[in-house]
């Protein structure tokens, strides 16, 4: 699967030249130099675009990944990757793999499939410093906000708070913003990012996670439907685990805000076939 494979003999060469444009994603010029992979860009710790820098442990998960595959980081072309986009850009071949807090479920797993899990978060509530708000049962009458396309608060709503008053934005900045402003008691989604929001100087010191998650958010790989690519991801996430270089990305994009990641679930263990 590695790009390098090169043969001793034409036949040998032409067919290592298929092999490539098929590890490349096959973009619609037939570029085998080059990756295409989906992130967020509005999600700091996890996904983030700042001029022509990415950042998150998205980001690092993603480059330690294309790396193991045959990519340096100068041959991936990052594309934001919205919440209710993802499953339509790997369908319509907009991107070769997406790494953007992709949840697995089996809903999702009909259309695409999925690589992973590369980290398992679990969905929490992202508060005013001085609400009383304690867990989801609380939010029974009050406005709570999500972005367009994700499941979580949806769950909330069917699992813990009926009469919760649901709210979708386009991006999660745009729920913390409006919070800031009153017409919105409560932020859902996974953990780690409402950490990576609290943490943020713009907002530090008026919220705070409440920290009672209550469910586990199994973060995968998003790839097209039918791909022979899950086992060689898999092993390199392994890998970027079993070096110690996952820690490391996870402390470096998580420091700062008080967040620790379930021990339990954390790493997590791969097999070598789609999740």
């Amino acid at each position: 699967m590695r790009k390098n494979r090169l043969g001793a003999v034409a036949a040998m060469a032409a067919v290592a030249a298929l092999a490539l444009t098929s590890c490349g994603g096959g973009s619609g010029e037939g570029d085998a130099d080059s990756i295409r992979i989906g992130i967020k860009f509005d999600q700091p710790g996890l996904g983030f675009k700042d001029g022509n820098n990415y950042t998150g442990f998205d980001v690092d998960v993603a480059k330690y990944v294309a790396n193991e595959l045959g990519y340096t980081e100068e041959n991936i072309e990052w594309i934001s990757a919205p919440s209710a986009n993802r499953e339509t850009m790997l369908q319509n071949d907009q991107v070769d793999m997406i790494f953007a807090t992709y949840s697995i479920t089996e809903e999702r797993n009909k259309v695409v499939d999925f690589a992973g899990p590369y980290f398992v978060a679990g969905q929490d509530l992202l508060v005013a410093t001085d609400s009383d708000i304690a867990s989801p049962e609380d939010l029974n009458g009050k406005n709570l906000c999500s972005v367009t396309g994700s499941t979580s608060a949806q769950k909330v709503k069917d699992n813990y708070a009926e009469n919760t008053n649901l709210q979708e934005l386009p991006g999660y900045a745009e729920c913390v913003t409006q919070m800031g402003g009153g017409t919105i008691d409560a932020v859902t989604t996974d953990d780690i990012i409402l950490a990576g929001l609290a943490a943020q100087p713009a907002y530090q010191g008026k919220f705070k996670v409440v920290g009672a998650p209550f469910s586990e958010e199994n973060y995968g790989v998003g790839l097209p439907d039918g791909t022979d690519k899950c086992g060689d991801i898999n092993a390199a996430i392994s890998k970027m685990i079993e070096s110690g270089a996952w820690d490391e990305a996870l402390t470096a994009n998580t420091e700062g805000t008080g967040y620790t990641p379930n021990s339990e679930t954390n790493p997590p263990e791969l097999s070598d076939t789609c999740a």
